[in-house]
């Protein structure tokens, strides 16, 4: 059974540099984890929101990204065995997006 957990990472940049900036990191993603993730898609659905999947180790992963004023909203889906790993996946992505638009 699928958890879903939600990250929060607060930032003061405008939305148009915030989507420059993940774009960049999607590409760079796609990549330097070519051979452990596999395929990762993503696309921008409007101009606040950015859907993507990818699968690790078998498990796939669904989420979103939403832009809001004051911070990017993470929301994932964690397949039944990476819940169980849940706190550090939300440490990463922490550290991850706050290094990009902090």
């Amino acid at each position: 059974m699928a958890k879903t957990l939600e990250v929060r990472v607060p930032h003061a940049l405008d939305q148009d540099e915030i989507k420059r900036r993940l774009d960049e990191a999607l590409v760079r993603a796609r990549s330097d984890y070519a051979d452990s993730v596999g395929e990762i898609t993503a696309q921008w659905d409007g101009e606040e929101k950015m859907r993507f999947n990818l699968a690790v180790a078998g498990m796939k992963f669904d989420g979103s990204l939403e832009i809001l004023i004051e911070e990017l909203l993470v929301t994932l889906q964690l397949p039944g065995a990476a819940a169980l790993f849940s706190g550090r996946i939300r440490e990463g992505i922490q550290e991850r997006l706050g290094g990009l638009v902090g």
